[in-house]
């Protein structure tokens, strides 16, 4: 399935759409406000294998994330203090993943030899309504890969042409970015920016 949404107008009746497809096990490609993104339900574990299957990774050592929308959720599932906290603040919504001591809310998949997860809240209307709708977070995991620079992780339609065999539903959000996220660990007290991407951390 293919579905165009609209930042400033997001059609409710469409994320619906995309939220049932969700909560039944399925898989979305979603835009965020970086690169577009594989997402499913943090409620599915079974989503979540099948999206490390298609990235051809190890789901138990996989590198997911996922979308909160709002400061208070990010306190259910990981773990932080004041400085942090602050930290995040100042800097959320935005394209940010954060790297948090996670609790104990996560699903197993994710505390499999790791106690951390990262953490997004970004600054794109379409994934906040999706997970607002849903009621619990979305996993996330960029569809671009460290080096990639490809038209067709960008461009909807070719984001189509090659994964729509592959996922449940597409959602069209207009042409993505090409640079990921800035990480930052936050995971020994202190924070350190793992990679940069184009935003800039407010100290």
């Amino acid at each position: 399935m293919y579905i165009k949404l609209y930042e400033k107008d997001t059609s409710i009746s469409e994320v619906k759409k995309i939220v049932s497809i969700i909560e039944n096990n399925g898989i979305a490609i979603i835009p965020t406000d970086s690169v577009y993104a594989f997402a499913c339900s943090l409620n599915s574990q079974k989503a979540m294998t099948k999206i490390a299957r298609i990235k051809g990774i190890d789901s138990k050592r996989s590198q997911f994330s996922i979308i909160c929308d709002s400061l208070r959720d990010i306190s259910k599932y990981a773990r932080f203090d004041n400085s942090i906290f602050k930290l995040l603040k100042r800097n959320l919504p935005g394209a940010f993943t954060f790297i948090l001591n996670g609790s104990n809310e996560l699903p197993k998949l994710f505390n499999y030899k790791r106690k951390t997860i990262g953490i997004r809240i970004p600054s794109n209307e379409i994934p906040i309504k999706i997970v607002e709708e849903l009621g619990c977070p979305l996993v996330v995991t960029s569809l671009k890969e460290s080096d990639d620079i490809a038209e067709y992780l960008t461009d909807p339609e070719l984001i189509y042409e090659r994964y729509c065999k592959l996922v449940d539903v597409i959602v069209d959000g207009g042409y993505g970015d090409n640079v990921a996220s800035t990480i930052v660990d936050c995971t020994e007290g202190e924070h350190t920016i793992l990679r940069q991407g184009n935003s800039i951390l407010v100290e």
